[in-house]
Parts: C-alpha cells; structure tokens; sequence
C-alpha cells in the first residue's frame, strides 16, 4: 500500500460507448487525464472533450493501457463490442460489462474477453444514471468482482455490491426485475391510450387513484410516457434481452414482448417528430 505521502494515482479508464451513462458517469467523475473513450459516432467522439475524456482515434488506442474498461454500448452492440475489441485490451485489464443484456449474452461476452487474456465482470445498473450518476447502484457478479469493485470505488463509483461469482447473476436480477419496471409502462401506455379513446381519462386515473395514493396516476402516466419516448427505442432492446432470459428460464414472455412493441413504438414515434421538427 503507498504511503500517506504518495500522490494517488487512479486508474486508467477506457470507455466503450458515450451515450448518456458514459457522459454522465465522465461528467460526475472528474477522470480528465487518465480517461481516453471510443464511440463509433463521431457526434459522441466530438462530447467527449467536454466530459474530460480523450477521444481516441479508433478502438485499438482507447483501450491501449486501460487497467478498467466500462462498456456502455447499445444493448444489441454488447456482445459484438466485446468480441470485436477483446484482442485489442492490456493483459489482465478489467471489462466490466455494464449493458443491459441477457446472463447468456453476458456469458458468452466473458469466453471472449476471456480468451484474450482479459478479466471480465458482470455489471448491472440499477437505476436511470440521471441524476444519480456515481451513486447508481451497481450490482457486480464474477470472478473478478472484488477486484472490479476496488477500481470502480477508485473512480468514484458510491454504490457497488457484489452479488456471486457467477456471470450472469447481476443481469439476471436486472433482466428480471425489468419485467415488472418496463412492464409498468408499456401497461400504463396501453391503459393511457385506452381511456383517451373512450373520453373517460379522467375518471380511469381517479378510480387507480383511489387504490394507490403515493403519486397521483395523472402524473405517473406522464412520467412513464416521457420515460418511454425520451429511452423508448433503447429499453425496447434491452426488453428483448429480457424475453430471452425469461425464455432460457422456461418462462414464456407474453407480457414482455408485448412490452417491447409498446416501447419501440413510442421511442420511434418520438424519433419521428424531433426529425419532423427539425
């Protein structure tokens, strides 16, 4: 351990992905110069500088002498991304696979960082990275959990729990627990829409009023159709992680696939008239 005198020196970062969660987590974490990060979007290469990361010029510099790497990539790029870039980590780097994707998607992103030589760990996200940022709850499962846990501490990360040494475990709880959360909306859409067409909204969110009193369901609905345009598109595929998950269980997913129409629909709407409006 170093002395009290020795100047700490936290870990190099790499980040796969720049969307929201990546910018977010740069923005709280203060990593300017020992963050370097790759998107295959030039927009998001071009956010970077302003987030105190390094843009790097392609994969293979982003991840050259990374001791962590956070891969915070579109549910459908998770397992690609791993296998794409396992060759180019450091010896021994962790990739800590932060996406929200099915325990097998997970296990099979793990034989190939594996086999190159890296230190893969299981990481769910727990909760919208706004505005919780380095205090989101991560839920951590592998081998090399400790080990990840330690290094996220170092960067910031407030909120680790290690869950198993089995990959797949953290993203099971995830995947799971998504049945029920975007569930929730997808239901609240359809029973939204419902009530509109017939003129009687108001009556149907006084009568779910009366039965649950936390937040009025006025306000819920709002809240669950912003959630499904603003993240519609991207919970649509992480929803298909979960039907698989639930199939790999035995578990028919009648309700969830349902879900993932609901929710690309609205993303998609959504995406429709921002391009319309522009």
């Amino acid at each position: 351990m170093p002395d009290s005198n020795t100047p700490f020196s936290p870990p190099r970062v790499a980040l796969v992905g720049f969307g929201e969660a990546g910018s977010t987590f740069a923005r709280s974490g203060g990593w300017q110069g020992h963050a370097r990060g790759w998107d295959v979007l030039a927009e998001r290469r071009a956010a970077m500088a302003d987030c105190g990361v390094d843009a790097a010029a392609d994969p293979a510099a982003a991840l050259a002498g990374a001791d962590i790497v956070l891969s915070l990539v579109t549910a459908d790029a998770a397992l690609p991304a791993a296998q794409d870039y396992a060759a180019l980590l450091p010896a021994g780097a962790l990739w800590c696979d932060l996406n929200s994707v099915a325990p097998q998607t997970k296990r099979a992103a793990a034989e190939a960082i594996a086999a190159a030589g890296g230190r893969y760990v299981d990481v769910a996200v727990m909760a919208p990275v706004d505005p919780a940022a380095l205090d989101v709850p991560l839920l951590l499962a592998g081998e090399h959990a400790g080990a990840a846990e330690t290094a996220l501490k170092a960067l910031g990360f407030g909120k680790t729990r290690i869950v198993g040494e089995e990959i797949g475990r953290a993203s099971a709880i995830k995947m799971i627990r998504s049945v029920m959360v975007k569930g929730l909306e997808a239901l609240t859409s359809e029973c939204a829409a419902a009530a509109q067409a017939a003129g009687v909204f108001d009556e149907v969110m006084a009568s779910l009023d009366a039965s649950e009193k936390a937040i009025g369901w006025a306000a819920k609905t709002a809240y669950n159709k912003e959630r499904m345009d603003t993240h519609g598109l991207r919970r649509a595929a992480e929803m298909e992680e979960v039907c698989k998950t639930l199939a790999a269980l035995g578990i028919e997913p009648v309700m969830s696939e349902g879900t993932v129409k609901l929710q690309r629909r609205a993303g998609e709407g959504a995406r429709t008239r921002k391009d319309q409006a522009a």
